[in-house]
């Protein structure tokens, strides 16, 4: 245990000095200040979160712009819980969130209304150059790694989940987000629902205590981090694992199946539960039955939290954006391995914004 002490404390000075000099193109964040406007654009909407949907919301915001000349989003990948900050404090319109604000939480924003807009899976990524084939875990495997009871890849729980593969003689090293992050919560979420020991000791949320590894803020220092050490795991959005070229492991689900992530299991996940999802959209859509053979187990879905009322041309340019990504926009989830909502869903989506008090005019100053 010691030599894996002096392991870690090596590790993380390193990963300081390494991560002060990473930059990952998914999630740059700029101060809203420091957006060009055109002197064409009539409403600018100033909108941050989620890195989770960032590659899709980019991909949104050119799509629209392009359609909507007048109108320019402005989205910052800060994470879940920063962008939520900025919208309760006023210094955004629109903030992205992977987690849904419960009953709880709204009544302490100002009014807002939720729309779902994403959903794709959270995934495993580590680095065992040796390994020819995806790495795969089970539920307790996983739970285990991340609770810090599974400490070495030749740990009998790992080797059970890969039959005949030779895994590395080495320690596991864990790296997760350090900030408040929807992932996170995805995450965490399956965590608890599969591990007793993690909800009892951890529980879920944005942010929460880790038992073990090493903390790094945004997916993207997490993917630097796992792709410069061998031995690591930690976890991230598929589109970015992808871009990164890093490998991911296939989780087994109550099915019993090995499965790897991607849009269409993505999919596979959410039809399990579309009985939940009509009822309140909110619906965790972690771990699904045993009856969703094909379902990649931990998949999560994003809101857009915007004011329900509102004035002038940039509340209705907010509303019109929302209403292209609820519709036109889910057409590209699935080309940058997002998970197309069901029409169910993006048609309760529609009805919630039509059904919202009409922008009043501006004010004369």
């Amino acid at each position: 245990m010691s030599t894996r002490s002096n392991l870690l404390s090596v590790l993380t000075l390193f990963s300081f000095a390494m991560l002060a000099g990473c930059n990952y193109k998914g999630e740059d964040a700029v101060p809203e200040k420091d957006f060009a406007v055109s002197s064409t654009v009539k409403a600018a909407i100033g909108a941050s979160g989620s890195t989770f949907v960032n590659p899709l919301m980019q991909r949104w915001i050119a799509d629209f712009h392009a359609t909507h000349p007048a109108t320019q989003v402005n989205y910052r990948a800060i994470g879940s819980g920063a962008g939520l900050a900025e919208l309760r404090q006023n210094t955004t319109e629109m903030a992205a969130s992977d987690a849904p604000l419960t009953d709880e939480q709204l009544k302490e924003m100002p009014a807002v209304v939720q729309i779902p807009v994403a959903a794709g899976p959270v995934v495993a990524v580590y680095n065992l150059p040796t390994l020819k084939a995806p790495l795969r875990l089970s539920a307790t495997t996983l739970a285990g790694i991340f609770l810090g009871n599974i400490i070495s890849w030749q740990d009998a729980a790992v080797q059970r989940d890969n039959p005949g593969v030779q895994l590395p003689h080495a320690a596991i090293i864990v790296v997760h987000r350090s900030d408040g992050s929807g992932t996170t919560s995805i995450l965490t979420s399956y965590l608890a629902k599969v591990s007793p020991e993690w909800l009892q000791k951890i529980g879920h949320g944005l942010a929460v205590t880790w038992p073990v590894g090493i903390g790094a803020k945004g997916s993207g220092e997490v993917l630097d981090f796992v792709a410069a050490n061998v031995g690591t795991i930690g976890y991230a959005e598929l589109n970015y694992a992808s871009e990164k070229k890093l490998p991911v492991a296939s989780i087994q689900n109550r099915a019993g199946s090995f499965v790897a992530p991607s849009s269409r299991s993505a999919t596979a996940t959410i039809e399990a539960f579309d009985d939940l999802l009509s009822k309140d959209v909110r619906t965790s859509v972690v771990d699904p039955p045993a009856t969703a053979k094909e379902a990649y187990p931990i998949v999560g879905i994003t809101f857009l939290v915007f004011a329900k009322t509102g004035s002038g041309a940039e509340q209705q340019a907010i509303r019109e954006f929302v209403q292209y990504v609820i519709q036109d926009g889910q057409e590209m989830a699935q080309s940058l391995q997002y998970a197309k909502l069901p029409k169910l869903i993006q048609d309760r989506a529609v009805a919630t914004v039509n059904g919202m008090p009409a922008p009043q005019p501006a004010k004369a100053s």
